[in-house]
């Protein structure tokens, strides 16, 4: 009598399971479609309101669905991916959420037709082995060193930005600035730290032709006495402290009991004398200019005025470590043990410079600086937001050149070769496989055809002529020119793709969405809360055999 009943159960359970599936994919398309837009050059701005009232302008993946706020589990996690593709290659932030909604929009047919997540799983990581394998037969070298092939990169990389109207500009800076601070680690490898490094700064006001990268660092300080102090040095001996200048006080409250007026004048005379030998242990090395994170005392500050060095106080720890890899210097946890070693002699210039209402300290012209600053000018705050997380996105693009230099053709031209291949290879797979793999194929081709949609072209007729021109798997760098909507050879306009940022995008795109068609059940561990004066819940009913002849399973 209860077998049917457990069969009814197991029924019920799949239910819901193929109920999550569908509900899961309708979540991640969502989130694909507010951001299908922008994708290309010629896509659309989205502005954003934040919940401070302040508004964004732009058109970077990452920084839409940042500021969204859902409720949907599955569709957080799609939001998860764009942050994931932002700081491990910063750039294809739009296309990995594209992607992944559409492998699992193709997944969609296979769960209706009830194959097992696990099974369209399998498909989806062979499809995903065998698209490395064909970037890696596309893709083509190239020199770091050539400074118009990495123009040329950076820019194509970046000219589905809101800056690509200003030409070169952002792609320069960017190009300068991971240049500087490139280390060699010795093998053709070369490490950018672009995040500790390399320091943003902007400045509202100016026209954005006037950014520029410093050879150097600077940083929003004036010098501690400004009358007294001098605020430009050429050639500057800089001390970098990580401790106090000034007479140090208990870690808690300290009572001291002066018996006569003598022991008072005494304990005055101890706090100058202290504070006196710590400056003359730096005054020692001839300094002109001290910088010190902790604080510095007005005796100490009138010590330094007397002897001709300039001071400067309170400074953040990471424009600390910047300010050392660009001059040479080390900084110093307590004065007693400064040596001449540690004393900065790489810059070629100090200056105090007022910029609109701001004083800004520069410390330019360095020898072989390993830090720098890009100072970025503009019209206004919103549009100086924009230019940085274009400039970040550069930067980005620039360091992953610099890592792995291999280029692919961009225009969606990757996508479709990758997707004519995996067509071919499809008819050799066995199984039941071989479908999914198949569909797997097809979603590829959801990043050219988005780029003709943004473009206003017929889409219809574009694809059939981009798969026509793909179809055995030839004419790799014939893709769709994202300004015009023509089919054109990539390589003559120029329209490149980093071999590391497509790769991650495939890689993320369908782990993604393999972990998400395999969850069939969504729990909530989230308490209601109940209304005021609602009496407690009543304890949970454990059911028994023999209630489950009685227990009505399925709802009429």
């Amino acid at each position: 009598m209860h077998a049917p009943v457990l069969v009814l159960k197991d029924s019920l359970k799949r239910e819901s399971g193929s109920r999550v599936h569908h509900a899961n994919i309708q979540a991640s398309k969502a989130v694909a479609d507010i951001i299908r837009t922008t994708l290309g050059p010629r896509s659309m701005l989205k502005m954003l309101l934040d919940p401070q009232g302040g508004i964004v302008v732009t058109n970077d993946g990452n920084a839409i669905l940042r500021e969204l706020d859902l409720a949907h589990p599955a569709a957080k996690s799609m939001i998860e991916l764009s942050r994931t593709q932002d700081e491990e290659v910063g750039d294809g932030t739009t296309s990995v959420i594209v992607l992944a909604g559409e492998m699992l929009h193709v997944a969609e047919a296979f769960i209706d037709k009830n194959y097992h997540p696990t099974v369209i799983c399998r498909a989806y990581n062979k499809a995903l082995e065998d698209a490395i394998s064909v970037l890696d037969k596309i893709a083509m070298s190239i020199d770091v060193n050539d400074r118009a092939t990495m123009l040329g990169l950076v820019k194509s990389c970046i000219g589905t930005k809101f800056t690509s109207q200003f030409g070169n500009l952002i792609a320069d800076l960017a190009i300068d600035a991971t240049t500087i601070v490139g280390v060699d680690l010795g093998q053709g490898l070369r490490e950018v730290d672009i995040k500790k490094y390399i320091k943003v700064e902007k400045v509202p006001g100016g026209q954005l032709e006037d950014s520029r990268v410093l050879k150097g660092v600077m940083f929003n300080k004036d010098v501690v006495a400004p009358g007294k102090m001098r605020r430009k040095i050429i050639n500057p001996r800089i001390i970098l402290l990580d401790c106090p200048l000034e007479y140090k006080k208990g870690e808690n409250q300290t009572n001291a009991e002066l018996v006569c007026e003598e022991d008072w004048a005494l304990l005055l005379k101890m706090e100058e004398e202290y504070i006196e030998s710590i400056c003359m242990q730096i005054l020692k090395y001839k300094p002109d200019l001290v910088i010190t994170e902790k604080g510095l005392s007005d005796l100490a500050c009138h010590y330094f005025s007397k002897a001709g060095v300039s001071a400067i106080r309170r400074l953040r720890k990471t424009d600390n470590n910047r300010i050392a890899k660009a001059c040479g210097a080390t900084i110093v946890n307590r004065p007693d043990e400064l040596q001449e070693s540690d004393v900065g002699t790489g810059a070629g210039l100090f200056e105090v410079k007022k910029i609109g209402d701001e004083f800004f300290a520069f410390i330019v012209d360095c020898k072989d600086p390993k830090a720098c600053t890009v100072l970025l000018r503009g019209a206004s705050k919103d549009l100086l937001n924009e230019v940085e997380r274009n400039l970040q996105d550069a930067l980005s693009v620039a360091r992953n050149i610099i890592k792995n230099p291999k280029l692919l053709p961009g225009g969606g031209a990757t996508e479709l070769t990758v997707s004519a291949m995996l067509k071919q290879k499809s008819s050799s797979i066995e199984g039941i496989e071989k479908w999914p793999y198949e569909a797997a194929a097809i979603a590829f081709e959801a990043i050219p055809r988005t780029l003709a949609q943004n473009c206003g072209v017929n889409v219809i007729r574009t694809m059939t002529a981009l798969q026509g021109k793909h179809a055995n798997g030839e004419n790799a760098w014939i893709g769709i020119d994202g300004n015009t909507g023509d089919i054109t050879d990539m390589k003559e306009q120029k329209i490149w793709d980093a071999y590391n940022v497509k790769a991650q995008t495939f890689k993320t795109s369908i782990e993604a969405a393999c972990m998400l068609l395999r969850i069939d059940d969504i729990v909530s561990g989230i308490k209601k809360k109940q209304p005021p004066g609602a009496s407690q819940s009543q304890q949970p009913k454990v059911e028994t055999e023999a209630d489950a002849d009685t227990e009505q399973i399925l709802p009429d």
